[in-house]
């Protein structure tokens, strides 16, 4: 995967998670969520880091889901160079 891959996924996915993290955080309180690790003395900063990571995981994992699929047939197709083949 070269750099302008990256980009193309990180980028979107990371103005996505921002925007999702915006709106979930503004229906749901942090400190009301039923989450396991309750004891664990988390604050609201702590909540919306997890949270924010979590939406940019599941959005760039959308986006390179889409970068996979728009590989044409000549990059699906390719067999490996041989090393024979110069």
């Amino acid at each position: 995967m070269d750099a302008k891959s990256l980009i193309w996924i990180l980028w979107p996915s990371f103005v996505v998670a921002g925007v999702a993290e915006a709106l979930f955080f503004t229906v749901f309180d942090p400190m009301e969520l039923p989450i396991p690790w309750r004891g664990a003395s988390l604050n609201r900063l702590d909540v919306y880091s997890v949270g924010f990571l979590l939406f940019w995981i599941l959005a760039a994992a959308s986006s390179a889901f889409t970068c996979f699929l728009q590989r044409g047939a000549r990059e699906v197709n390719r067999a490996p160079k041989d090393a024979r083949d110069g």
